[in-house]
């Protein structure tokens, strides 16, 4: 008996600190003003700003050396491309809020899901060309990727995502 409570103390324990990958939340506030819609009319492809170093497991924010490739010149007046200016000359990068968080126990290729499978951002992140301030649109929890890997016959084996751990 004490031991079927234990476990299922340690199991809802353990469960309260998973992140809830489920909810879908309202964008959150950024540090500066960005509209990807703007960006992406100038023609701004996702890997400009999103750039996947080797091995290609995650697209990262680029540094204000790359918006300063643009905003040297362009909408200077802005006080958000003030405050942008004044942190890339200061050496600081710009702490963005990430809409989408992987847990740390999910191995996630982004290169792998782009070149393999050709899926294409948009799948998982929407329209995001679209989008003034971005909102997380998709279910990126267990549930809703494996929703994805049925759909499209992709693999649903644990280790395929999950580090398996102790084997040798």
């Amino acid at each position: 008996m004490f031991a079927v409570a234990w476990i299922g103390f340690a199991g809802e324990a353990s469960a309260q600190q998973l992140p809830n990958l489920s909810i879908i939340r309202p964008a959150p506030e950024q540090p500066l003003p960005f509209s990807h819609k703007k960006h992406a009319a100038q023609g701004l492809e996702c890997a400009v700003c999103h750039p996947m170093p080797d091995p290609g497991v995650f697209a990262e924010i680029a540094g204000t050396e790359v918006c300063m490739g643009c905003h040297v010149q362009v909408k200077t007046d802005s006080p958000a491309i003030q405050a942008l200016t004044a942190a890339h000359r200061a050496g600081k990068e710009i702490d963005w809020t990430p809409v989408y968080v992987i847990a740390d126990f999910v191995y996630f290729s982004h290169r792998k899901h782009l070149e393999r499978a050709k899926v294409t951002c948009a799948a998982c992140h929407g329209d995001v060309a679209s989008m003034d301030a971005v909102a997380k649109e998709f279910n990126i929890s267990m549930a809703g990727c494996m929703q994805c890997h049925r759909e499209t016959e992709a693999p649903l084996g644990c280790s395929f995502c999950h580090e398996t751990r102790g084997a040798d």
